[in-house]
């Protein structure tokens, strides 16, 4: 009997569709993926005027006083607590000297004050108990020499390096005697000076706040650590804020430049609510001749700016061009709401020179080198500190987060660069081009608006780095205080952070 062939029945529906999609659409994908994953090409940064970035270039005297710091902890209580007071009381003599009237700012004098406040500090550091009037002596300092500075050039690299020296310098010695206070003795809110003003106000936390007042503040994130680090003088803050007061309400707002949204506003328990390190208050001069000429300027000045950014949408500015307000990054909400009434902040204006560094911010999309950085802005003579609230427990994380960042910022100049999970860089664009989608509707998408797909890839690798250095650097802390009994000094977090690198 004949073999009798079966006969083929149709192919099924769902078989043909898998047929097709593997012999056109599997290789159409494979090219869309390709295509996708050719690289952005990164901007090199202009070529600046040559600039010399501080550098304190001290090792020696950091040694020193910690010498003096393990002497003094040796010293009988009742005998260093004399020393203590003795030595405070010559601080405010200083401070009385700098406020008798014009001082120049290579004043010898202020070379004496500079080298009393670290000695100070050291002899603090193991007198916890004189850690209050020490930050009331050093709160004094500032206010001098800001007062001092009003009649100085800061476009003048000496001068701009004089008021860094004494005040951030004061700053890193107030906190390194913090850190080797238990956490209780530390004050969170530190009143400086309560500037007068006629703006509308309202308590919070107990500080007076006015309408137009400017807070700085230091978030947690890495990117935080690396725009408060990444100055020709590195600081400690990484973002600006705008109040303003309703004088009929009294409700308080703050506006302020988000990464991920642009322009925003927010309540105050908003504002605190969201993770800070520190925050500070900071007000226009009553005497300054436009305020005289109207007072009402700094509540005109921020009614102007909560109009503005409720409006309609204000595009975040990661070029960081601070004369063009058509977008703007978190530092210029608040010049250019003062600078359409005729009062130009950042009477210094913020360098940033050195290659590695530019090199790092321009793949994150920054054009303008020259521009004002939010932690320049606490040594602007236009401005009083008011106040500064400190989170005690997260001190120590600013320190490390500092010192992480300045040893990466170290291999940023021997060439090291942000690097990105390539074969990740497809689906960062898709995530891209959903983000633009939603942000027509006005919604945040997972890459802020603004930004390019591979400058978020380079943002969550510079987390990673960070986050691994920064708990390898903790382990030797732990190490440090274990072995030693204090903590880690912060040119010991460099060096520790170093090692840490290798």
């Amino acid at each position: 009997m004949p073999d009798i062939a079966p006969v083929a029945g149709p192919t099924p529906p769902r078989r043909r569709w898998l047929r097709l999609l593997l012999k056109r659409g599997l290789p159409a994908l494979v090219a869309l993926y390709l295509l996708l994953l050719i690289p952005d090409p990164v901007p090199d940064p202009p070529r600046l005027a040559p600039r010399d970035p501080f550098a304190w270039n001290q090792d020696e005297r950091w040694e020193s006083l910690e010498r003096r710091f393990l002497a003094a902890k040796e010293v009988p209580p009742v005998l260093r607590r004399m020393e203590v007071h003795d030595a405070l009381e010559y601080g405010r003599t200083q401070v009385t000297r700098i406020r008798r009237g014009p001082m120049a700012y290579d004043d010898p004098l202020l070379d004496e004050v500079e080298d009393g406040l670290f000695a100070l500090a050291a002899r603090v550091a193991a007198s916890p108990e004189d850690l209050v009037p020490f930050l009331e002596l050093a709160n004094d300092l500032r206010a001098a020499v800001k007062e001092q500075s009003i009649r100085w050039d800061l476009a003048s690299p000496a001068v701009r390096a004089r008021l860094y020296r004494l005040l951030y310098g004061g700053r890193a010695a107030i906190e390194e005697a913090m850190l080797q206070a238990p956490a209780s003795s530390i004050p969170a809110l530190s009143l400086c000076r309560d500037e007068p003003s006629q703006a509308p106000s309202v308590v919070v936390r107990g500080v007076r706040i006015h309408s137009g007042d400017v807070l700085l503040s230091r978030g947690a994130a890495p990117t935080s650590a690396l725009i408060a680090r990444g100055n020709d003088f590195p600081g400690n803050f990484s973002h600006v804020a705008l109040v303003h007061v309703d004088p009929s309400t009294s409700q308080v707002s703050v506006i302020e430049a988000h990464i991920e949204k642009g322009v925003s506003v927010a309540t105050i328990d908003e504002y605190l609510r969201d993770t800070k390190l520190r925050v500070m208050v900071l007000r226009l001069r009553a005497e300054l001749p436009a305020l005289v000429a109207k007072p009402s300027l700094p509540h005109e000045a921020a009614s102007r700016a909560l109009a503005d950014a409720r409006a309609g949408h204000i595009p975040y500015d990661f070029a960081m061009n601070c004369e063009d307000h058509g977008k703007l990054f978190c530092s210029e909400v608040a010049s250019a709401a003062y600078e359409q009434h005729g009062v130009r902040l950042w009477m210094g204006m913020s360098t940033i020179s050195s290659p590695g560094l530019c090199a790092w911010l321009a793949s994150f999309g920054v054009e303008n080198f020259l521009t004002q950085e939010p932690s320049d802005l606490e040594y602007d003579p236009q401005l009083c500190v008011v106040a500064e609230w400190r989170d005690p427990e997260a001190l120590l994380q600013d320190h490390v987060d500092n010192a992480v960042t300045d040893v990466l910022l170290e291999g940023a100049e021997r060439g090291e660069r942000i690097g990105y999970a390539w074969p990740m860089l497809p689906f960062a664009r898709v995530l891209k081009a959903g983000s633009c989608v939603l942000n027509v509707f006005g919604r945040v998408g997972p890459v802020p608006e603004g930004m390019s797909a591979s400058a978020a890839l380079r943002s969550e690798e510079l987390r990673t780095v960070h986050e691994a250095l920064r708990g390898r650097l903790l382990d030797r802390v732990a190490a440090f205080r274990a072995e030693r009994g204090y903590m880690p000094p912060y040119w010991e977090l460099v060096r520790l952070a170093r090692e840490a690198r290798k």
